[in-house]
């Protein structure tokens, strides 16, 4: 159907700004200034993860990948904000998947991350080692398995869609068959159970390997394993706090379509789905001393590295302004050092 994207809104009732208003510019603002300091935060953490050789294990390697989701997620809501309000009337119904398509796939790669986090927590703690032996290229091999389930998902909306059956039309995302979101609400909220079941059950035989610890593992090193998991378990929460939300207000789009008026609830959901990618910064930066440390030690060398520059320039300034007065210095220095070195060589000789 070669039609414009305003066509669909105008067949689910959903209006497009005409003109800018108050409430637009707040939400775009807000929502850049988030953006943006999701993309530092997540690129501090990918950076930490890194140069620390701490961090150089399969956890931290699927950590890192979900900050590389989250990074995505910004560079996704990024292109969002830039594309909405009255900017949504120019977008062709390509540039208008991609929108969606972004989106989806920093979901996906999210969700299918935190099963990957959670199997390998599973298989870890169960022998109540700290560090899994899974080899790097295993590990890469399923980075890049998340990543491809996260495109295919992405690319799904193009196929699926409502343009030959108006009537399936979503009124959060009017060219999205509701057939779709239902499927792709409950294939997500489905992961959240299985997900909290798989932790609930690490917790329960954590709790009960405390209570007959053999000699074999040390109070520290269980320790160790159980903030961890606690650190793995508040990045979940968050995730699932923060989702659930969109998510169940997309599957009563899907069920109900006009009559759920999701779109009273749309912005909110979408903000809050937003902060999650900043929430995981924060909690590694609280959670994980190491990580603390890692982070400081960059921001430190960033100040370092920046004060350096402004002194050199400064001094590079002095010489062009006054160089009367400062090449008589760099000449006697000069002269100095060259007598140094030929009264060594005479010495020698």
């Amino acid at each position: 159907m070669d039609v414009n994207v305003t066509f669909f809104y105008k067949v689910v009732n959903k209006t497009i700004s005409t003109g800018w208003n108050t409430r637009d510019y707040v939400v775009i603002g807000l929502g850049l200034t988030v953006c943006v300091i999701v993309l530092l935060a997540n690129l501090l953490v990918m950076i930490a993860i890194f140069m620390n050789r701490r961090f150089h294990f399969p956890i931290y390697y699927l950590l890192g990948n979900m900050a590389a989701a989250d990074l995505f997620a910004g560079i996704a809501y990024t292109n969002l904000m830039l594309h909405t309000g009255p900017w949504t009337r120019t977008l062709t119904k390509e540039q208008w998947y991609i929108r969606g398509a972004l989106i989806d796939i920093s979901l996906t790669a999210s969700v299918a991350n935190l099963l990957a986090v959670a199997v390998e927590r599973h298989q870890t703690i169960i022998t109540m080692q700290l560090h899994s032996t899974m080899p790097k290229r295993r590990v890469v091999l399923l980075i890049v398995c998340i990543w491809a389930t996260g495109i295919i998902m992405g690319l799904v909306p193009t196929f699926w869609n409502c343009e030959c059956d108006l009537k399936d039309c979503s009124t959060l995302a009017p060219l999205y068959s509701r057939r779709f979101l239902i499927f792709w609400a409950v294939l997500n909220l489905l992961t959240f159970f299985v997900m909290v079941a798989v932790y609930t059950r690490i917790f329960i035989y954590v709790k009960n390997q405390s209570k007959n610890t053999s000699q074999q593992v040390t109070e520290i090193r269980q320790q160790t394993v159980v903030n961890l998991m606690k650190t793995i378990s508040m990045v979940l929460g968050a995730f699932v706090i923060c989702w659930t939300p969109g998510l169940v207000t997309l599957l009563l789009d899907g069920l109900l379509g006009k009559e759920s008026h999701a779109n009273r609830y749309e912005k909110y959901c979408l903000f809050i789905a937003e902060c999650n990618s900043l929430v995981n910064p924060i909690i590694y930066s609280l959670r994980d001393n190491e990580m603390r440390r890692t982070f400081k030690w960059i921001l430190c060398s960033l100040c370092r590295r920046g004060v350096h520059q402004q002194r050199q320039l400064s001094l590079v300034k002095r010489v062009i302004v006054n160089p009367v007065i400062q090449r008589p210095k760099i000449n006697r220095h000069f002269n100095q050092t060259s007598k140094l070195i030929y009264e060594k060589k005479k010495k020698n000789y």
